[in-house]
């Protein structure tokens, strides 16, 4: 038993032990546990046809959810239909090629994701990046697009690459990773780099790193950053971390090529800076310092300045997420309340709607000063992706890239709700289930909810898995709880730090205002969380754990208290708090949901996932809890820890891993809601 005292105050922490991933009783704790769930859930009458309907679901669809166009080719990100990763296309003159394909470079017992692409301005090269077992950990590749053959040069730890080419398409600008795998020093002190197309990546110049520059000062955290923009002489340097806002700072692009750029501040975290372009001279700004829904500024790139810069587009009544420049002007990336809305500020200072055909999530915008229009991913909760194209005469329409699903969605129904926190905030919700459902309070209910970094999360998504459930008899729910973006900076805050309990409280809002309104009652009611969810989660069960009937956590966050242990630990100190500071230890004890469990109380059936490979939230978090949870429940009810030993935080999954584990997750529901054909005999 460790016991740790901070600020005069004492906690205990009897397993601390797993954060030692070396330690001989580590993996046999995880194999013991996962062969236990395996034993558990294997036996539940009714998974496998589970798992066979949610593979149809699953293979009939395909998704594309990237596309750039450059040299005159469009490039696009798809999981075909059937295919168990995404893979790299090219479209020219009317014909598609596979560029990557990850399925046929891994092997018997490792499979390879495509984490991230760039293509060069001219189309002749990509630059990507791969890695193995969902770890994230890429390894950087250059293709020639001609023949798909790659160049010569590998450079590894280009996790946070964010390459960006020069114009010419010669080089480019990576950021690569310093810290070991599997340290806490994984994040910390990275460096911005050049490589030119051709040289020995060991020689790559170090164009930014801590203590470098005077002029450019920064912590451990923060992450150098090049980012170039065609047509454009300048270059920008920007220090991000976890907050959607960063530092920026300007300099010649050739310079910066050169390594003797003399990078001038534009803006610090204090102005709150959320996106940036450089266009025909002009540098323009995402400010949301005093004006939390978002306004767009603009200023000259020769003697850039915040403080005189010029208002072009005010804040408005929705937020102001993203821009992207193309020929006419600048298309808007909108949030309202976690629906999608899309403007277009034209090069005659008018903001134009362009009206979208459906209330959904718009994704991966993207816009070219060489051309009019842009493209993006656009989805809803029954409307499967596609690729869509937005023109200046304010027209949309669906490219095709996308083949429908032969997935009839017309027995089901998704409506959106608010519900009355006890505050009076009014919290938006989704609700899914098939037509004709009778408010009697016996249907069971899955409710999912996030929270956190200011990221709108759960809006409109097509998800055919979960179609699976709902014709087991389900309700899906979604809820937009304070802590994320959905209503821009001040829904964040509402949820954040010393206002974080609203998040869970939100999330327990929502459920109460379900059975009051008998959509399901407390013995059918579930909720999920993945990551940063697993706070909100895992608080709303140790808060309310009479209300649940069943927890999902997901590669959750259980033990934050302890993040000085894991490799993403120190970057998330400005969102939850510095441990070495009073008010964030407070912060802190506060969302850890392994601290607040208590011995001898009754805790609903909690199935908690994780990977082993997962650099975003480490596997001792949930296999402590599952600890914890196993030795201080008096319910009687399973709290199981499935592993996949071949994953990470999800990302790189193949589509294979995902369909078992829902199928697990919801055979789990069916089970612990009461569903009787998943009841064991």
């Amino acid at each position: 038993m460790v016991k740790d005292t901070y600020f005069g105050e004492t906690l205990s922490d009897p397993y601390r032990w797993m954060e030692n991933d070396k330690d001989r009783e580590w993996l046999p704790f995880l194999k013991g546990q996962n062969e236990h769930t395996r034993a558990v859930l294997d036996t539940i009458p009714g998974r496998e046809r589970l798992l066979k309907r949610i593979e149809q679901l699953s293979g009939d669809a395909a998704t594309t959810r990237l596309a750039r166009r450059a040299g005159g080719k469009l490039f696009f990100e798809q999981r075909p239909a059937g295919a168990e990763n995404f893979k790299l296309f090219v479209k020219e003159r009317g014909v598609t090629r596979v560029l990557i394909d990850p399925t046929l470079l891994g092997t018997a017992t490792s499979h390879l994701s495509l984490d991230w692409w760039e293509p060069s301005p001219d189309g002749a090269h990509v630059v990507y990046g791969l890695s193995k077992d969902g770890s994230e950990d890429s390894v950087l590749h250059v293709l020639t697009v001609a023949d798909g053959r790659d160049l010569p040069e590998r450079i590894a730890n280009t996790e946070a690459a964010s390459p960006a080419w020069l114009d010419d398409g010669t080089g480019f600008f990576y950021n690569q990773l310093t810290g070991a795998v599997d340290t806490p020093e994984r994040y910390l002190d990275s460096q911005a780099r050049f490589h030119r197309l051709g040289a020995d990546p060991a020689s790559d110049a170090i164009l930014m790193k801590r203590g470098l520059d005077p002029r450019v000062e920064y912590e451990r955290i923060q992450l150098p950053e090049v980012q170039t923009f065609s047509g454009s002489e300048y270059a920008l340097l920007v220090l991000t971390d976890v907050r959607t806002e960063f530092r920026v700072f300007i300099a010649p692009v050739a310079d910066a090529a050169a390594n003797k750029a003399r990078w001038v501040a534009v803006a610090g975290f204090e102005d709150e800076i959320t996106d940036v372009a450089i266009d025909s001279g002009v540098l323009w700004l995402l400010a949301n310092k005093d004006h939390p829904r978002g306004r767009i500024l603009k200023t000259s790139v020769v003697a850039p300045s915040v403080a005189t810069a010029t208002e072009v587009v005010p804040e408005g009544a929705l937020v102001i997420q993203r821009f992207q420049r193309a020929r006419d002007g600048l298309y808007l990336d909108m949030m309202d309340g976690g629906i999608s809305r899309l403007r277009l500020l034209g090069r005659d200072g008018q903001v134009s709607e362009i009206a979208l055909p459906f209330d959904g999530t718009l994704r991966a915008l993207h816009g070219s000063p060489d051309e009019e229009g842009a493209l993006f991913s656009f989805t809803g909760w029954l409307a499967p992706g596609d690729i869509w194209s937005a023109a200046a005469d304010g027209k949309v329409a669906a490219t095709g890239l996308t083949p429908p699903p032969p997935i009839d969605v017309r027995p089901y129904e998704a409506k959106r709700f608010f519900a009355t926190a006890r505050d009076g905030t009014q919290i938006p919700y989704t609700l899914i289930y098939r037509k004709g459902l009778r408010r009697d309070g016996r249907t069971p209910a899955w409710i999912s909810a996030y929270g956190s970094y200011g990221i709108p999360a759960y809006t409109p998504t097509f998800a055919g898995r979960i179609l699976a459930l709902i014709d087991a008899g389900f309700i899906v729910g979604y809820a937009n709880v304070r802590g994320g973006g959905e209503y821009g900076r001040e829904w964040h805050k509402g949820g954040q730090l010393m206002n974080k309990p609203n998040t869970w409280r939100d999330l327990i809002d929502v459920c109460e205002e379900l059975c009051a309104k008998k959509y399901t009652s407390r013995s059918r009611l579930a909720i999920g969380g993945r990551s940063a969810g697993g706070i909100t989660v895992g608080r709303a069960m140790t808060e309310r754990p009479e209300l649940f009937a069943a927890v999902i956590d997901g590669v959750g966050w259980s033990n934050p208290l302890r993040y000085v242990a894991e490799p993403n630990g120190y970057g998330e100190e400005p969102e939850w708090g510095r441990i070495s500071e009073e008010a964030g230890y407070r912060a802190l004890k506060l969302i850890d949901s392994y601290q607040h469990v208590k011995d001898g109380t009754a805790y609903p059936a909690v199935l908690l996932t994780t990977g082993v490979t997962d650099p975003r939230v480490g596997p001792f978090h949930v296999a402590k809890m599952t600890a914890r949870l196993q030795a201080a429940s008096s319910s009687g009810k399973p709290v199981l820890l499935r592993v996949d030993f071949d994953a990470g935080h999800g990302i790189g999954s193949t589509r294979a891993q995902q369909d078992r584990e829902a199928a697990d997750t919801y055979a789990f529901l069916l089970w612990q809601t009461g569903v009787r054909a998943y009841q064991p005999a």
